[in-house]
């Protein structure tokens, strides 16, 4: 069949004529130029075209490609109470590259110590459709729980046990989207106990001050109970409701007979630090604390968990699951550092001296 007018011009106009130097385009153009300027336009618009849709396929990519993840945090205590917390966090995720507004957002969320905030919080986190929630404390991954069943959580320090209070399934294989690090070590208590009764000899009565909120009755106050009674020590449990009880509570350790005071690990305590140690300092009690922070303010020893390292190894999980795993294959860890930090000075401003075969054992003394 022969070729129709329209091929024959296309091959004449725009075939490679390897045979002839004479541009069959140029021979158009004295036939009649205002033809050719017609056909220049048009393949200019198909050239602007094409050039435009490869300009936004390629924008498309780019911005696709700078899309910056932004994690939610959510702690129940004041920004003050976790100011280390979050240093540690912040330090690991620039370990691992991440630089906090350049190649990160974190979207900071308090309750100031109060429960009640928690789930308002943790909706407004999963509103923002954050791309995974780190957070602390077993009320708090609850809140974030109820909020959410697909965003990511990562707890850095709850001291429950997370499988029993069903957050997860089981430490090696979390399911569902959440997982972690606990801070988890009930044998803690008893430690404190002992190094209490080896700085203090002569102490037969200990005051045990715990979150009434946190445990069910005074079920933990029972399980240190036998360690103190192989120690020869009586407890005085002294259960805490409300920020506006605590001078009670101190009152009533006193006149009770209280000699030294543990307590337990609390969102609530962390965040009214400052209120307690001066407390224990005003009615002369020698506290034994559950972390260096309340050492650093004033108390007089702490043994405990590495807190900081829990929450530089929190920036560990966020990395994972910004790269593709799933919570639910990441185990659950446990602490891995410990230490006992002795204050010297406060030792000094209530009349207690610290026996040198403990001060030698302490990971570090403040003087």
């Amino acid at each position: 069949m022969g070729k129709s007018p329209w091929n024959r011009f296309v091959e004449s106009s725009f075939g490679h004529n390897r045979k002839s130097k004479t541009c069959p385009f140029d021979i158009l153009l004295k036939a009649d130029s205002e033809w050719c300027r017609r056909i220049r336009n048009l393949k200019c618009v198909v050239v602007l075209m094409i050039l435009g849709v490869m300009t936004f396929v390629h924008c498309a990519e780019a911005q696709q490609a700078k899309k910056i993840p932004r994690i939610g945090f959510l702690v129940p205590s004041s920004t003050s109470g976790y100011a280390k917390q979050i240093a540690a966090f912040q330090q690991g995720l620039r370990e691992l590259g991440y630089s906090e507004g350049k190649n990160i957002v974190i979207e900071y969320r308090y309750s100031e110590g109060k429960r009640d905030p928690l789930a308002e919080l943790a909706a407004e986190l999963v509103r923002l459709k954050v791309d995974a929630i780190v957070t602390a404390s077993g009320s708090a991954v609850q809140a974030v729980k109820n909020a959410t069943q697909t965003i990511p959580i990562i707890f850095a320090a709850v001291a429950v046990d997370p499988v029993k209070d069903g957050l997860i399934s089981s430490f090696a294989r979390p399911g569902a989207n959440i997982t972690g690090l606990t801070i988890l070590a009930p044998e803690l208590d008893g430690k404190r106990l002992e190094l209490l009764k080896e700085t203090l000899p002569k102490v037969t009565r200990v005051g045990f001050l715990w979150r009434t909120d946190a445990y069910a009755g005074d079920a933990r106050t029972r399980g240190v109970e036998a360690v103190a009674e192989k120690l020869g020590l009586r407890l005085q449990s002294l259960g805490v409701g409300s920020l506006d009880n605590i001078e009670r509570v101190f009152e009533a350790a006193r006149s009770g007979g209280a000699q030294a005071l543990i307590m337990t690990p609390s969102p609530f305590f962390t965040t009214h630090r400052a209120q307690i140690v001066g407390l224990a300092a005003k009615n002369r009690l020698p506290a034994m604390h559950t972390g260096i922070e309340w050492v650093e303010a004033g108390g007089l020893m702490s043994y405990g968990p590495d807190v900081h390292d829990n929450w530089r190894r929190a920036a560990t999980y966020v990395d994972k699951i910004l790269k593709g795993a799933k919570p639910a294959d990441l185990p659950v860890e446990q602490p891995m550092k410990f230490e006992f930090v002795v204050n010297l000075k406060t030792a000094k401003q209530i009349g207690v001296t610290i026996p040198p075969n403990v001060l030698v054992r302490a990971d570090r003394v403040i003087r």
